[in-house]
This record gives structure tokens, C-alpha cells and sequence, in this order.
């Protein structure tokens, strides 16, 4: 669904609770579509998540990235973020809240769903509500007036849940000031450092203690299988030496192609954004306006300078600094209200203010893309770049094919080598952390020679880059080592556990003898640091130890000096005393207070929905194959 399409449909807190990816906030998000269906990516207690709805999510999510990326993404960054799991959860999240809503007897009426309807600016002419355009943006936007009100009615619902759970957050009137005065809380600390490095000299190697050691972590000495290989390998790259293709082809191609290389209409537009959060009183509504209709004039005005403009003025942090700059995109692409002035407007054109879910946008239209389809002489060559790789691919496979009938008929791998010298390739045993120069880089290759039995022909085996038949000539298990074999490496290892033990100790002993004298001791050879005042909401300062012991440092209460226990930070150990400590000033603030409420209606939520998924049976179908989401 179009949720920013949806005047206040979703709020600030359900976004923070519900959205796992932060995109570009002028794009479209996804609401919640109830239309059932037989193929659905997941059901929540029966209701389905459809992948119509799942791919639109998916889509937007990827298109909001590639923006914030200036179009282009970095290869497998989508994967690495697990963005396919997380659109799913997202809408199994909204889901859940609708139902929850349900549950508490929240029911909206047509009434609110008409009137949300008629307020927005979208389908309005004139200032009134106008049928016909309202059905044309949802046409453009390949929705119809019953499921976009379906859907609208489903996040009034849920916006009306969110309502009632903020209203069980209370926040005592003096919360604020405790919490500023908590947050500026600043203390001194003098602090001994105490690394396992510095006690490896102590450390006396014991013959008996080592070979203990070792029996106990032997495992972790274990060598790798190891696999001498012979394979044939058939390479693409040498096929396509081979390849020709006639312009018929190439021209074939691209009329069977050709509506895939039409480019719509792109247009590169500024804007200057007057940001309004969802709650906002009408006063601040209306003093926002007045102040986007005043840097409107300005940017009107000879000499007007936009860019300019936006960067002095604009909320949206994202491109303030760019002059507003969004660059180019085609049509649908932003929220409707934005699409829909933009690509009414004529180059070098200004309008506004267009009101959005986010506040009142400026606009400046810089430049059209008209639509184009790319001609057949402006991809000819990337054409024929395909199809030599697809023919090629079907010639490699023939001769992977020929070779495996080959070696089947001379009754060995070693026989065909006879036969056809120097096509067999041989590979030195070599283990999956070690591996030899001249290896395929193809991870399948890899795979394939570890799977394999000593004296096993493997089928033949489809690369990135061509085909393979392999053949396992010998297979060296595991073996456990002698001590003797790797005594180093253990002694090693062994040396290091060991200091860090005596740093550990050390740190213990000397937090004793602190404790006992009430005052931290300098310890031998060591050095006492001593920080400046150290700020509880900021950490980092003079002589700073590591976050860690900040933390512990502040949890002490205000009349003891010393911690209970050392504390360790990566390797190293602390011991920490209190030098010096300030309370922070207890001040009532605004800000701080909003903060604090919306942490609490946050929290809130976030358990409630937590109990409904506790309960809730959901089914999760979505699989992990390429055709399920647009890439």
C-alpha cells in the first residue's frame, strides 16, 4: 500500500517500532494489504501477506537504498543487510498490530476513511476533493479506490492503537530534570592498566602443565582433510574465441528485447523541505506554512537562488547540503503529492508548498529526461556480448559432455589422459584454508573436491564460468598430531592463556590491597592514570580508559571509591578508583521530556507487539529463490 500516500496513516513511533531499513523518507513505504490469497509469502493467525504486496515492499525498499546510494547500490549490499527477511518481518509486524487493534475493539467506521480521503492535497483541485483525479493517481499507481480504502482504514485502525498505547505512558512531571541531571553526571577516575603481554616473561614453560594443556585443546590442533585432484576444466572464455554472431541474430534479439531497453520519462528536480511532525499542533502547522510561502517569494524572486535557499533553510538532512538536490527519477517513484506536482511542472518552474506526510515541500523542476528507447546501434554490442556467452556456455558443455563419454569408454581418468595428453590438470593435496595457485576460483570447485571419496569421478559440475568433471586421486583425513609436531604453536597459546591468568590475578590482588588501604595503590612496575572529568552521556575524554570501565565506574553508588571487581576490556584488566564526582545539572527541558515519552510509548509497543507475536501463529513461506523478489 501507499502509507505516505495515506495523510498521518503511520506515526513516528509505529515507523520506529515496525521499520527494520531506514530509507530515503520521500519514497513511498508499504502499509498492510488484506485481499487474501493462495500464494501468499506468510499468514499471521490466518490472514495472508500476498507477494504482490511482499514485492511492491521489497522493491521500494531496494529503490529508497539505491537513492541513498546515488542510484547505485554496492554489489551484494541488499544481501549482506538481509533485506528480503527483514520486508518480511516488517509487514508481519503491521499485520500483527492490525489484529491487535482488532482485538482491543478498535473498529473504524467509512466516516474517518472519507474524510481522510477528501483532506488530501493529492486528490484535490481547487482545494476540493475531485473524484476523478482521485481515481486517476490510484490508476497511476496501479491500485483501485477499494483496496486503497481497505488499506486506509487499516492504518487508521492501527494509528488509533498507537494513540491509545502512547496514553499509557506517563512520564512523572520531574522525569526530565532527573534524566538531564543522571546524563551530566561527571566523575574523575585514577585507573591501572594491567595487560597479559606484560606477564609472559613470568610465565615458566612446564613440560607436564603443557602436555595437560594440550590434551584438554588438542582438537584445536587437528589438521584439515586434504584432496589431491585431477580434473579437466572447460572454460567459457575459450569458446567464445569461437563464437559469431550475424547482425540477423543481433537484430532478432533485440526486437524480442526491446521493450526492456525503454527508458521512461526521468526529471531532475530540487526541494526545500519545512518538516512537520504527525502530532504537531495546528499554530506550528500554519507558522511552517507561513515560512515555506516566505522562502518561496525569496526563491520567486530576481536573483532567487534555490540551492541556495535550501541549504539555509531546508529539514531534510539528507540532501540539504546538496542545494536539495534529488536528482533524477522517473515517475512514481515519490510520495504521490510530490510525484504528482513534479511531473506537472515545466522546466525552471517552482511550486509549492506541497504538503506531504513529512511537512510542506518547495519544488523546483531543473531538467526533463524525455522517455527514449534505446536504439539497436546503442546496444548491439552488449547484445552480442550475451548471446557469445550464452552460445558459448552451450559449446563448453558440449565439450565437458564429449570428454565425460570419453573417460567412461577409456574406463579411467588416467587411461583418457593417456589418450588426450596434457587436457587431465593435477592439483598437489591442498586443504580448504591452504589452497594452491591455479585453483578455479569457483566456489563450487572447492566444494565439489571435499565431497568426494578417494578414487571418486565427480558428474560434471556446473562453474560461473564453464564446466569441470573432477576426480579425487587421493584423500588425506584429519589427523590428530603429536605434541612434538606443533609444540610451538601450543606453547604459544598456552603462554598467552597463562598471562592472562596472572593479569587477571594480578588485577584481583591489587583491587584487594586497594580496598584494603581505601585508596587505589600504584602496582610494581605499573603506572597510575589519572583522567579528567569524564562525562556520563559522552564517553571519551583525558586520558579516557575504555568505555567499558566508564560504565562500571558510573553504576558505583556516589559513597564508594572502589569497584567490587576488576574490569576487563578486550585482553586487558582495570582497576579503577573514584577521584572526583559532580552531579549534573537537573534542568527541565522540552526536548528532553518528548524524548523521554516517546522512549516510553515506544516501549510500550514494542512489548505489546511482543506478546501478540508471542501468541500469534504465523507460517513463513517465503523461499530464498531469486524469482520471489525483483532485484
Amino acid at each position: 500500500m501507499l502509507d505516505f500516500l495515506r495523510k498521518q496513516a503511520q506515526s513516528t513511533l509505529i515507523q520506529t517500532v515496525v521499520l527494520i531499513i531506514a530509507v530515503v523518507f520521500i519514497f513511498w513505504g508499504v502499509g498492510t494489504n488484506l485481499s487474501g490469497s493462495r500464494n501468499s509469502v506468510a499468514t499471521v493467525n490466518g490472514t495472508e501477506i500476498s507477494p504482490v504486496e511482499y514485492n511492491r515492499a521489497y522493491s521500494q525498499t531496494v529503490d529508497g537504498l539505491q537513492q541513498q546510494f546515488g542510484g547505485k547500490m554496492p554489489p551484494g549490499f541488499a544481501e549482506q543487510l538481509g533485506i528480503r527477511e527483514q520486508v518480511l518481518y516488517r509487514l508481519i509486524q503491521a499485520e500483527l498490530l492490525r489484529q491487535g487493534g482488532e482485538e482491543a475493539g478498535i473498529r473504524i467506521s467509512e466516516l474517518p476513511v472519507q474524510q481522510r480521503i477528501a483532506a488530501m492535497q493529492v486528490f484535490q483541485e481547487n482545494g476540493n476533493f475531485n473524484l476523478q483525479r482521485y481515481k486517476t493517481v490510484l490508476e497511476q499507481n496501479r491500485m483501485t479506490p477499494s483496496s486503497f480504502e481497505k488499506g486506509l482504514k487499516s492504518d487508521l485502525s492501527t494509528e488509533r492503537v498507537q494513540e491509545l498505547a502512547g496514553s499509557f505512558a506517563v512520564i512523572p512531571d520531574n522525569a526530565a530534570a532527573r534524566w538531564q541531571a543522571w546524563s551530566n553526571e561527571q566523575l574523575k577516575l585514577a585507573y591501572v592498566k594491567l595487560e597479559p603481554a606484560a606477564f609472559e616473561a613470568k610465565v615458566a614453560a612446564d613440560d607436564k602443565a603443557l602436555a595437560a594443556w594440550f590434551e584438554k585443546n588438542k582438537e584445536k590442533y587437528r589438521s584439515e582433510p586434504k584432496v589431491r585432484l585431477k580434473y579437466l576444466l572447460f572454460n567459457q572464455s575459450d569458446d567464445e574465441k569461437e563464437v559469431k554472431i550475424a547482425d540477423e541474430e543481433l537484430k532478432a534479439k533485440y526486437e524480442q528485447d526491446k521493450e526492456s531497453y525503454r527508458q521512461p520519462e526521468q526529471r531532475h528536480a530540487r526541494h526545500i523541505l519545512f518538516k512537520i511532525e504527525k502530532n504537531a499542533p495546528e499554530n506550528l502547522r500554519a507558522e511552517k506554512k507561513k515560512q515555506a510561502e516566505e522562502v518561496l517569494a525569496q526563491a520567486k524572486a530576481k536573483g532567487g537562488d534555490f540551492a541556495a535557499l535550501a541549504k539555509q533553510h531546508s529539514d531534510d538532512a539528507s540532501n540539504k547540503d546538496m542545494g536539495g538536490d534529488l536528482g533524477f527519477f522517473a515517475a512514481g517513484r515519490m510520495v504521490p503529492a510530490f510525484d504528482a506536482a513534479v511531473f506537472a511542472m515545466q522546466p525552471g518552474e517552482i511550486s509549492g508548498p506541497i504538503e506531504t506526510e513529512f511537512g510542506y515541500h518547495l519544488i523546483k523542476l531543473e531538467e526533463v529526461k524525455p522517455e527514449t528507447v534505446r536504439s539497436f546501434e546503442q546496444v548491439k554490442d552488449s547484445i552480442a556480448v550475451g548471446l557469445k556467452r550464452q552460445q558459448a556456455k552451450a559449446l563448453s558443455f558440449k565439450r565437458a559432455a564429449a570428454a565425460y563419454e570419453a573417460v567412461m569408454k577409456a574406463g579411467s581418468l588416467d587411461k583418457y589422459s593417456q589418450q588426450e595428453a596434457g587436457k587431465v590438470q593435477v592439483l598437489e593435496p591442498f586443504s580448504r584454508s591452504e589452497r594452491p595457485q591455479g585453483l578455479p576460483a569457483d566456489p563450487k570447485f572447492v566444494e565439489t573436491a571435499f565431497s568426494l571419496k578417494k578414487g571418486e569421478l565427480s558428474s560434471i559440475i556446473e562453474l560461473r564460468e564453464g564446466y569441470a568433471v573432477l576426480f579425487a586421486d587421493d584423500v588425506k583425513e584429519p589427523e590428530q598430531p603429536k605434541l612434538e609436531a606443533v609444540k610451538d604453536k601450543v606453547l604459544a597459546a598456552w603462554k598467552k592463556e597463562k598471562a592472562a591468568e596472572l593479569a587477571a590475578k594480578a588485577a584481583a590482588d591489587l583491587l584487594a590491597s586497594s580496598r584494603e588501604k581505601k585508596a587505589l595503590q600504584s602496582p610494581e612496575g605499573g603506572t597510575v592514570i589519572v583522567t579528567g572529568l569524564l562525562k556520563r552521556a559522552t564517553p571519551g575524554g583525558e586520558n579516557a580508559p575504555p568505555d567499558e570501565v566508564q560504565s562500571e565506574a558510573f553504576k558505583l553508588a556516589w559513597k564508594e571509591k572502589l569497584p567490587a571487581a576488576p574490569v576487563q576490556a578486550g585482553e586487558a584488566w582495570f582497576v579503577y578508583e573514584v577521584r572526583e564526582r559532580l552531579a549534573g545539572e537537573a534542568k527541565t527541558d522540552e526536548a528532553t521530556r518528548q524524548r523521554l515519552t516517546t522512549s516510553a510509548q515506544r516501549d510500550l509497543l514494542t512489548a505489546w507487539l511482543a506478546s501478540l507475536q508471542s501468541k500469534a501463529k504465523i507460517q513463513i513461506s517465503l523461499r530464498n529463490r531469486d524469482d520471489e523478489a525483483p532485484q
